[in-house]
């Protein structure tokens, strides 16, 4: 694997505080640090103040989707580059071919593990086109 995988920024943004601290816990193990937002608004802020390195992204999230959400940091030339992972209990192929539509990267379905979500962060954490602050 990749080393520039460890000791990223990674912000996860969820409604839910069990899956926000499930994922803070998980990712602190693997060495990360941990950003985390109740909803959409706030994740744009905080993706703004921390640049972060990769983004878990809820679906299902009150005032501003995860699509939304998704769909407006791409639209920010300076983190359309950061790799998006939305999170959902819902499987379907249309949430995650929307998913694809708006920018993610990829799709992880709800309860996911810590493996799960440590692969996806060495998949997608040391992704090509990172830019320099």
């Amino acid at each position: 694997m990749n080393t520039r995988a460890s000791n990223l920024k990674i912000l996860v943004i969820d409604d839910s505080n069990t899956i926000r601290r499930s994922a803070e816990i998980f990712l602190k193990a693997g060495q990360h640090e941990v950003i985390l937002a109740e909803d959409g608004f706030d994740a744009l802020s905080k993706v703004s103040d921390f640049s972060p390195d990769l983004i878990f992204c809820d679906i299902l999230m009150p005032r501003l989707d995860g699509y939304q959400t998704c769909a407006i940091i791409k639209r920010n030339a300076r983190f359309s580059a950061v790799p998006i992972v939305m999170l959902s209990s819902k499987d379907g192929v249309f949430d995650k071919a929307r998913g694809r539509m708006v920018g993610a990267q990829d799709y992880l379905t709800k309860p996911f593990t810590k493996d799960q979500l440590l692969k996806a962060v060495a998949q997608y954490g040391a992704a090509p086109g990172e830019t320099a602050p």
